[in-house]
């Protein structure tokens, strides 16, 4: 099934700035890129995993789809913000000790909350399944999505893993915290406004 306006879609939409890749890069800052591998893999698993399903159920969610977008977005972005929030206290020298990189089962789950997620897995599903896929096609699908994004989103945890050599002072990491909890509040803001504006 290689496709290559499918690689180009997703190799696009993954390696492109939101909430994952800005939530990698925090990590590698904070954690290195080593213990940012689980958080990446729950990434790329996890949106495979929503490929397959959404693919494989798509007539099912299209109609239940408009009921569920707003509650959909309004948990997605107070998940966020609460994400925000705790990026903006990991760089305090009192929390050091007590803070950890996002794990895998998290990362994963935080793909059927995520609004990018979303919008890039029902592309996917709408444009590129197969109409004779059916459970075997969505789960082709599943796999290339999930093997082109992990390395798009590893060169996120990557640069953070590098940036956090550089900020190794408490007042430039906590700097670079605030900033990138402050992306990712003004990330929820504006995706909550326009869905909301939308309407």
């Amino acid at each position: 099934m290689f496709d290559l306006p499918l690689m180009t879609y997703v190799v696009t939409m993954s390696v492109t700035p939101g909430p994952n890749n800005l939530m990698l890069a925090a990590s590698g800052v904070n954690f290195g890129f080593r213990r940012t591998l689980p958080h990446m893999l729950g990434v790329s698993i996890g949106h495979g995993v929503q490929v397959v399903l959404v693919a494989s159920l798509l007539a099912w969610i299209m109609a239940w789809l408009e009921a569920l977008r707003v509650p959909l977005v309004i948990a997605g972005c107070a998940y966020l913000l609460w994400l925000a929030w705790r990026q903006a206290r990991a760089g305090e020298p009192a929390s050091r000790g007590q803070a950890r990189p996002l794990g895998f089962i998290g990362a994963a789950l935080f793909q059927w909350v995520n609004p990018k997620a979303w919008m890039m897995v029902l592309n996917v599903a709408i444009l590129f399944l197969p109409r004779d896929g059916g459970w075997q096609g969505a789960a082709e699908l599943a796999w290339w999505c999930a093997a082109v994004n992990l390395p798009c989103i590893a060169l996120w945890a990557f640069a953070g893993d590098r940036m956090g050599v550089i900020l190794k002072s408490p007042l430039a990491l906590r700097a670079f915290n605030w900033t990138m909890a402050a992306l990712l509040g003004a990330t929820a803001a504006w995706i909550l406004i326009d869905e909301l504006l939308s309407k």
